[in-house]
């Protein structure tokens, strides 16, 4: 069978994941995720979008928020702000649960790739850090605490240049028949996994078809910051721009049909389709179309 790659962020890459694995056999797909926005909590270590992917294809997560556990409750967190604990960044009960055992793996010396089941970018410690007219911010800092209203000027990865691949990235990537750059934000999702110089250069040498689907819809993002991002350091949210972030890395660029007509980069295929994943079918429609311009279909 065909073995796709997908580099992925939370929200979005994790909801055309479930899509994909829908219409594909799980087993031959391998997820890349981003640890850049990884953070420890109460002295917990969370790793927010590969637990966006997690609960998502377990069928956990909470649709309505958009992130974390269905069905939570949060008398931990609130006993902890009793004693003085911070609790800007919302730990749910359930939720705490997979970071203590986490937390307690990587105490033991295991690495992280050997505690989820997606592949993290890498082992090493990569942190995104945002500069901002009010200051230079930790990801989730300024995404979750500042309710990431400062705009942003430039994204630099504390740790890029030392990062090696976790184990059997390179592998899978040198085996795909098909990578996907999953609908994600390409600053603060996709970035800090293209940050590790190996994968990117793996991407750049790639033998096989890579396709990115774009997070814009109308030129602008169904969630988070993704749009204003956009804007402010490339110029603009159409297909284009979208492009400019993954210059020599991809093939194919799906786009929204709320987005036909809109600037293109020649040196990309662009295909017009139904972006916005509204539902299950919506959801497994997009993957069927990632997989037919990836030739697999």
């Amino acid at each position: 069978m065909p073995a796709i790659v997908v580099l992925s962020g939370g929200l979005g890459g994790a909801r055309f994941l479930r899509g994909l694995v829908e219409v594909v056999d799980p087993a031959d797909v391998t997820v890349i995720g981003n640890v850049g926005d990884d953070l420890e909590v109460l002295g917990l270590y969370v790793s927010p979008d590969l637990d966006s992917i997690l609960y998502t294809l377990a069928g956990l997560s909470d649709e309505e928020r958009g992130w974390g556990r269905g069905d939570e409750s949060w008398r931990a967190l609130e006993e902890a702000g009793r004693f003085g604990g911070e609790t800007w960044f919302q730990l749910g009960d359930r939720d705490i649960g997979l970071h203590l055992v986490r937390t307690e793996a990587l105490r033991r010396g295991e690495p992280l790739s050997a505690v989820t089941a997606e592949l993290p970018a890498t082992d090493g410690r990569l942190r995104s850090r945002v500069q901002t007219p009010a200051g230079e911010f930790g990801l989730q800092e300024w995404f979750v605490a500042r309710a990431h209203r400062d705009e942003v000027d430039s994204v630099r990865f504390e740790g890029g240049d030392e990062a090696r691949p976790a184990p059997g990235v390179l592998e899978a990537l040198d085996a795909a028949d098909l990578i996907v750059i999953a609908p994600s934000n390409p600053y603060i999702s996709v970035g800090p996994i293209l940050a590790v110089r190996e994968i990117r250069a793996a991407l750049e040498g790639r033998h096989v078809p890579a396709v990115a689907v774009s997070p814009m819809v109308g030129g602008l993002a169904i969630k988070g910051p993704a749009d204003r991002m956009l804007e402010r350091m490339a110029g603009g949210t159409t297909p284009a721009h979208v492009t400019s972030c993954y210059k020599g890395l991809i093939d194919v660029l799906l786009i929204d049909e709320a987005d036909e007509g809109a600037p293109l980069d020649p040196s990309v295929r662009t295909v017009v389709t139904k972006t916005l994943m509204t539902d299950a079918a919506a959801r497994r429609a997009l993957a069927q179309v990632v997989l037919s311009v990836g030739a697999l279909r």
